[in-house]
């Protein structure tokens, strides 16, 4: 497949479970991929690796994008990878980066949501006002919502609340951004088989995965490939009208 070909994207947080699946998806439609990685250095080798093996450039590049402390050294990075691939601009943002933290309303300390603010929305914010006028005109831009922005999930009181100001982030981005043609979706998963859920599957609530899968219309929880490869198609032409839009991607939750 070739409906990227020639174009570059960056897909923060691409080493593991969503952002990885995202950035091969890409890539197998002929995209170069950078991802950003905070630890685990052995994974993001192995994504880079992969990536190459479809027949593209593939960079990692290590940032903490906890605010914006690292944001300079990391844009100067970035641009390095781009020069090297004798580019100024690219086409692609996937902001996938995050982080979580469990507990119920009684639980949640000050550091907790200054932690998933920093993280999950002005990282984000502050990353693609750094970026914007490198992204080429007619390009994409993709958010990582959640379903619990709208659907109140109690272990998830401090997550999803700042998904939802980033999904109407995303509706402010694709008005001031659309003049260039430029697109800004948001994809909001549902409950998630990876091991950014493993905590809550595993120890804090072993009954989440039947529940949600119950919950679900087509009776199973999602993978990271399911939302990969929807992202991929909002990075095509064939969805170069959608902009604006938070699209559900949760096999039908709570319906």
């Amino acid at each position: 497949m070739t409906a990227l070909e020639n174009k570059v994207a960056l897909v923060t947080g691409g080493n593991r479970n969503i952002g990885r699946e995202t950035a091969l998806a890409l890539a197998t439609r002929g995209a170069d991929v950078i991802i950003t990685y905070r630890e685990q250095q052995d994974t993001a080798q192995q994504t880079v690796q992969d990536l190459e093996a479809l027949g593209v450039r593939a960079k990692a590049i290590q940032v903490d994008l906890t605010g914006t402390t690292e944001l300079d050294r990391f844009v100067q990075d970035f641009n390095n990878v781009l020069a090297d691939w004798g580019r100024s601009d690219f086409d692609i943002l996937i902001n996938n980066a995050g982080t979580l933290r469990l507990g119920t309303f009684d639980k949640i300390t000050e550091s907790d949501l200054d932690t998933i603010y920093n993280v999950n929305y002005k990282s984000i914010f502050f990353l693609v006002q750094r970026l914007m006028n490198q992204i080429a005109d007619g390009g994409r831009i993709i958010n990582l919502g959640s379903g619990t922005a709208k659907i109140a999930f109690a272990p998830l009181v401090s997550y999803g609340p700042l998904k939802a100001a980033l999904q109407s982030l995303t509706l402010y981005l694709a008005s001031f951004l659309g003049s260039r043609k430029i697109t800004v979706n948001a994809v909001a998963p549902g409950g998630l088989d990876d091991d950014f859920n493993a905590v809550l599957f595993n120890e804090i609530m072993p009954q989440a995965r039947d529940y949600i899968a119950s919950s679900t219309a087509v009776g199973r929880v999602g993978l990271p490939n399911d939302i990969g490869n929807v992202i991929a198609f909002l990075c095509t032409n064939e969805a170069s009208f959608i902009s604006g839009a938070v699209l559900p991607v949760d096999g039908g939750y709570h319906l």
